[in-house]
């Protein structure tokens, strides 16, 4: 026989899962904070914390906050290197002489009137001063000055020296106009530059290329004190990023590890890694297999992100405590309500960060069934113990 405090339990049990009573949430099992919680502990003074709807206005908020910065911004170069001997390079040097050869010539070829006489002198580093030497005209001062100017003054001070006298003159080590290649590549280097025009691309193609895909590395260019960054994959589809090297450039080859965390009900709840060119909101939550059909509130979509204080207006700003307002760093709920049609064209122009979390809420009737299943499961121990009584 049912006994009346068996009954009176049961009637307490279903009155209280019927009310919704805020209690019950908190005992309940559940992956996280429901979308009601989390808007709740948003509006709870002084908690710095700010909620910002995802729409196209902030979407273009965050990118203005944190542009993507350029090579063809920075380093506007007409031309590249231009092929000028310094101190510390090597120069290869040939004089020629037309017949008779009076100068550089033997006597059987002043005498036989035969072809020009060629002279190669021996290859020679200019000096810390920038000089080199050449027979019957001495030191040159050939620092700063071009292959072409260098063979001019050999000629002027061969004249009247020499008949018809010529000069060919070239850098045959190129030690002071180089830049260097570090980083993950696969070989170190530094590759010299000639009057071709080297550029980002053939550095890293000197190098061996990179050890890593492209999608996974960025490439840094150094240069007097000015450095820029930009994904590997950026530079080779867009020709103007592939920038003409300047003499001293350093470029590094950077491996970059970027992930998101993504946790609530989604099919799969994990740290995703994603490629140096970034990712749109709507792909990650694609890559966590989606919003999970019989638990996801698609109005709580939450990216929870430390963000610049920029992108706050004037009211969200006065609404932070004061120790919040001065830093330049705050902790910042990005939130997105995937009932609205429109929000899937916005989702993928609003770009995931490094290190930020989306958490995806429960839907509040997720919560109610859990309870009635818990409901369900006392009633049947009351009832299998009423039975046992009998």
């Amino acid at each position: 026989m049912k006994t009346p405090f068996l009954y009176s339990m049961s009637s307490m049990l279903l009155i209280t899962a019927l009310s919704g009573c805020q209690a019950i949430s908190n005992w309940q099992p559940a992956s996280g904070p429901s979308k009601r919680i989390i808007e709740q502990q948003v509006d709870t003074a002084g908690t710095g914390l700010t909620i910002i709807d995802i729409d196209n206005q902030i979407t273009h908020r965050t990118t203005d906050v944190s542009p993507n910065r350029r090579f063809s911004d920075y380093f506007r170069t007409s031309s590249g290197f231009n092929n000028t001997i310094n101190a510390g390079d090597v120069v290869d040097v040939s004089i020629w002489e037309a017949p008779p050869a009076l100068l550089f010539g033997s006597a059987s070829d002043i005498a036989t009137l035969t072809g020009s006489k060629e002279v190669k002198l021996p290859e020679q580093m200019v000096d810390n001063r920038g000089q080199i030497t050449i027979p019957f005209v001495g030191k040159l001062v050939v620092s700063g000055k071009t292959p072409q100017q260098v063979q001019d003054m050999i000629v002027k001070g061969l004249h009247k020296k020499a008949n018809n006298p010529s000069a060919v003159v070239r850098i045959a080590k190129n030690n002071t106009a180089d830049i260097t290649i570090i980083g993950e590549v696969n070989n170190s280097t530094r590759m010299p530059l000639t009057g071709k025009g080297e550029r980002l691309l053939d550095a890293i193609a000197a190098a061996g290329g990179t050890k890593h895909p492209s999608s996974r590395v960025t490439i840094q260019l150094n240069r007097r004190g000015q450095s820029v960054e930009m994904p590997f994959d950026k530079v080779m589809s867009d020709p103007a990023q592939n920038v003409l090297l300047q003499k001293g450039d350093v470029v590094a080859v950077h491996y970059q590890t970027k992930s998101f965390t993504v946790l609530g009900a989604v099919a799969k709840n994990d740290e995703i890694s994603f490629e140096t060119g970034g990712i749109s909101l709507m792909q990650a939550l694609a890559r966590a297999g989606g919003l999970n059909d019989s638990r996801a509130d698609a109005r709580g979509v939450f990216i929870f992100r430390q963000e610049s204080i920029n992108v706050l207006n004037a009211e969200q700003y006065q609404a932070l405590p004061p120790e919040f307002r001065r830093q330049s760093i705050v902790p910042v709920i990005y939130r997105l309500n995937l009932k609205d049609p429109i929000n899937y064209i916005v989702a993928q122009n609003f770009a995931v960060k490094d290190k930020d979390l989306i958490y995806v809420s429960n839907a509040p009737a997720v919560e109610f069934r859990k309870f009635v299943t818990l409901i369900g499961q006392g009633a049947f121990i009351i009832n299998t113990i009423d039975n046992l009584n009998e």
